[in-house]
């Protein structure tokens, strides 16, 4: 057509034809590449520090201390009354009342679970009294314990009772926890928590003295109507160093303790006294600083010792592995073992040492655990445990098997086992270790604010999901006979029932 486009002339046609072919070899080319795998996103993985937050106990502390104090009364420092049997009664009724309630507002809602709890308002003498000690001391890094290690660094590493208790009274405004609150009606609670300071007690006070007061508050406990009420069975007791309260904790057997670890071997806890159905064990504070994301990709291509472990080389009960598995690796090439104990200098040289490694050995010590593998996993060094007792906090929620391995004694001390094992892992299967290690990071690192998915939250989640069978307990013990039969216990033992009646 004279004057108009003749789409069906080349020199129109070529520029369409070229766009065309184009596009086609590139979805073609893209079709036929091989698949890339969805990688998780290591930055949404990695936790990172927020500088809104403390991590630091000494910092937290010294807030925490300076803090204004006008909505805190002070304290009678004397004993409560013993509770009466009427009072027992009240509150079990008030109780079991708000029980029911609850049964019936919630049963719409079966996901909703929040815990309630009551925090026990103790004489200063046992909570501020104990951390002003503790502060005012702190600095006397020549004190030390008798294998080496500093006593106000063993404090800290075990200082559970002071993150969850200054969480729990902090304003609810500051809180970010979701899943606990703070209750001020003892018939409201579905736990209560003593907020004694059985650690810093245990190393800052004199050998009487410290018993003096576990005896105060072993007395101030169980004159209250609630502990009579259940037994102490809904009580929670933090005695996270195996040596603190030791002298009157069979008293208090029934209380929820908050553990480091189990210790099965009867070294420290009496049969009986200590179980993953009634107890919860909860990480030690870290002694290492968090390898967040900068220095995870920094210290990647510095990760050139396979094995590494510092600490005391000789120790007792279940630790006596660490000797043999020091006669065995010593002198290995591309393993790191040294001897050392928790102090500054201490500090520094295992930082190093686990930013570059691949493997951080976590043997049994006094104690089937130990700091070390919580310094592991922050540091990005995947754990090794050799520890046959061992128990694991939060397992119930968290799988270990995707961020450390698990070697028996046995197999550890065997000849050549251990290295020939850890050399045999390929690089595709490191690197997703180590990427769990990242994710599962933060579920260790104790704050204030508490952080959601932090160790403290999951410490609440634990206990949330025991919360029916310590009612169970506590309702049961009030009607058995207790003369004509055991109670049902932990520990596995056949019961007489031929003389059980309810109480009329």
């Amino acid at each position: 057509m004279a004057g108009g486009r003749s789409y069906g002339n080349p020199r129109f046609r070529s520029p369409i034809i070229i766009t065309l072919l184009f596009i086609i070899s590139l979805l073609i080319y893209i079709s036929l590449s091989p698949s890339r795998p969805n990688l998780p996103s290591t930055k949404s993985q990695v936790p990172m520090l927020n500088p809104t937050v403390d991590y630091s106990f000494l910092t937290s502390l010294q807030k925490f201390l300076s803090s204004p104090s006008e909505s805190r009364q002070y304290r009678d420092d004397s004993v409560a009354n013993t509770a009466s049997q009427a009072d027992v009664k009240k509150l079990d009724d008030l109780m079991w009342r708000r029980e029911t309630e609850k049964l019936y507002e919630d049963s719409a809602y079966p996901g909703v679970s929040v815990v309630r709890v009551y925090v026990y308002e103790m004489p200063d003498k046992f909570t501020y009294d104990m951390l002003r000690l503790f502060w005012n001391t702190y600095q006397e890094t020549v004190n030390l314990t008798s294998n080496g290690s500093p006593v106000h660094r063993l404090i800290e590493q075990h200082s559970i009772d002071y993150w969850l208790w200054a969480d729990l009274i902090a304003p609810e405004s500051q809180r970010l926890l979701k899943n606990v609150v703070r209750v001020y009606r003892q018939e409201d609670a579905d736990l209560f928590y003593i907020p004694f300071f059985t650690t810093i007690s245990f190393f800052l006070l004199e050998k009487q003295q410290c018993k003096a007061l576990y005896r105060e508050a072993l007395k101030w406990v169980t004159d209250q109507p609630a502990w009579n009420r259940s037994g102490g069975r809904d009580h929670i007791l933090p005695v996270h160093h195996p040596w603190s309260f030791k002298s009157v904790r069979k008293y208090m057997k029934n209380a929820i303790w908050l553990l480091p670890d189990m210790d099965s071997t009867g070294n420290w806890y009496k049969p009986g006294q200590v179980s993953l159905e009634k107890d919860l064990i909860l990480p030690y504070v870290a002694n290492l600083d968090l390898c967040d994301a900068k220095c995870l990709s920094e210290s990647e291509l510095k990760r050139r010792t396979l094995l590494f472990f510092r600490g005391r080389l000789k120790r007792n009960a279940g630790g006596k592995i660490r000797a043999k598995l020091v006669a065995e690796l010593n002198h290995a090439e591309d393993v790191v073992i040294e001897e050392g104990t928790a102090g500054e200098v201490g500090k520094a040289a295992a930082q190093h040492g686990m930013r570059t490694s691949v493997f951080c050995l976590s043997p049994a010590g006094d104690t089937p655990s130990s700091a070390r593998l919580f310094d592991a996993i922050v540091s990005g060094c995947i754990p090794v445990i050799i520890s046959d007792e061992l128990e694991l906090p939060f397992e119930g929620i968290l799988d270990y098997s995707k961020i450390a391995l698990f070697i028996s004694s046995s197999d550890a001390v065997q000849p050549g086992w251990l290295l020939t094992y850890l050399r045999s892992f390929g690089v595709a299967q490191l690197k997703k270790m180590q990427m769990n290690l990242a994710k599962y990071a933060r579920h260790f690192l104790y704050s204030h604010p508490a952080q959601p998915l932090g160790p403290e939250d999951l410490a609440w989640r634990m206990l949330s999901g025991k919360l029916v069978n310590i009612k169970l307990h506590t309702r049961r013990s009030q009607r058995v006979v207790k003369e004509s039969r055991s109670l049902c216990s932990c520990d596995c033992k056949p019961a007489n029932f031929t003389n059980s009646r309810p109480l009329s």
